[in-house]
């Protein structure tokens, strides 16, 4: 079998699937309480004590998805495990928020629509596995968004509030937004709901295309309150976690995925445009010709800004690839997730321990020991990815 067949072939990444889940599951539960989510590159867990509300969540979505795949029953166990911990840890009945991290004996418990956004995904994804009560989990999301979040005014949600829920930034950016747009797709998938469905539609119209066409055509990360672009914001802090400065390849072809996603729910022209105009520009502007791979962010001048490389974008890229593939009919599009899982296969995926590396130089090298840290990786978006392509190939 070629590597393009490979690439493409069911039993590949659903086997690849496995062999992920299969570097966390042997000690990924923790006796305490919820899930490790700290490791070393040889599977090794450390600092068991942090714990964040997103790998939380995102952990509980992967065994999710891992029980729809293969109906084994540890991972049901392990969703159900980890459901449980959101449940009665993060979940804080007394002030009607989620404790966004836990690090040893202090906890942060301000309110983050990114958080809620994953809380939305993995109660969508429990329901859709037959657990009843995230029903009643979804909706009670739901209402604390409609209720503390969304700004009608402008179109988007909030993203961060205080943990008295006093005090909410000014501060308006897309990612949470973006990440609202997928969990409330995955709402709609689980309940059948509408409502949901036309919240997503507005946020993709709102930064797609609204918000982007203030820069240039591409989604730029940060806006004031007006929404007019801030152009300064983490300028000195190119690396932040979740809020990065610069365009960033990987939001674009994330939306990319996302639009494409919406328009096999409802279908219109511009998704699509859009979806390819995104992905084109992002790769043409940030693939690395001479060591391979996908840079992390690039200037408004488009120089390349940040020369690491990240799994997510690697992973998010190629299932927009696939998916323009199939939505388009354009070969090339087949061409880049080849060129993309060629260079991922051979830089990314630990074929010693398992897992995908988080961080490499613009050199391939890596950075750390540390594969998954709270927060950052628990390969969500490499699982996800590759499950994006699976639902879209026959016989899905």
């Amino acid at each position: 079998m070629t590597s393009t067949q490979r690439f493409r072939d069911r039993r590949f990444l659903t086997g690849h699937v496995h062999d992920i889940l299969s570097f966390y599951a042997p000690t990924v539960k923790d006796p305490q309480g919820g899930f490790r989510q700290n490791f070393l590159d040889d599977g090794t867990p450390y600092d068991d004590a942090s714990k964040h509300l997103v790998s939380s969540c995102r952990m509980v979505f992967n065994f999710c998805e891992a029980d729809r795949l293969f109906g084994e029953p540890g991972f049901r166990n392990l969703w159900q495990h980890g459901l449980e911990f959101i449940r009665a840890v993060h979940w804080q009945e007394d002030r009607g928020g989620y404790v966004w991290s836990f690090n040893g004996d202090s906890i942060d418990e301000t309110n983050h629509c990114y958080g809620l956004a994953f809380v939305m995904l993995t109660h969508a994804a429990c329901l859709a596995r037959g657990d009843e009560q995230s029903k009643d989990d979804l909706y009670r999301t739901w209402t604390i968004l409609e209720g503390r979040f969304w700004l009608a005014d402008v179109g988007l949600y909030a993203d961060e509030i205080s943990a008295d829920w006093q005090q909410v930034s000014t501060y308006r950016g897309q990612n949470a937004n973006m990440h609202m747009c997928e969990a409330l797709m995955a709402a709609f998938d689980a309940t059948n709901d509408t409502q949901f469905l036309d919240r997503a539609y507005l946020l993709a119209r709102k930064i797609a295309v609204e918000q982007s066409a203030l820069s240039d055509g591409l989604v730029w990360e940060h806006f004031k309150q007006d929404l007019s672009l801030d152009m300064e914001y983490n300028r000195a802090d190119p690396r932040n976690l979740y809020r990065p400065w610069g365009f960033q390849p990987g939001h674009q072809t994330e939306w990319s995925k996302l639009l494409l996603l919406l328009y096999k729910r409802r279908p219109e022209a511009w998704m699509l445009q859009r979806a390819q105009e995104l992905f084109d520009r992002a790769l043409k502007i940030a693939w690395d010709d001479v060591h391979g791979g996908i840079f992390y962010g690039f200037d408004p001048d488009e120089n390349i800004c940040d020369l690491d490389k990240y799994f997510w974008v690697q992973a998010e890229s190629f299932a927009a690839a696939a998916l323009l593939a199939t939505a388009s009919g354009d070969a090339r599009y087949w061409d880049w997730y080849d060129r993309i899982w060629e260079y991922c296969w051979q830089h990314f995926v630990d074929h010693k321990h398992g897992a995908w590396f988080r961080l490499l130089t613009a050199a391939n090298e890596k950075v750390s020991e540390r594969k998954s840290l709270a927060g950052a990786k628990c390969d969500y978006h490499t699982i996800g990815a590759c499950i994006t392509v699976l639902d879209r190939m026959p016989g899905a």
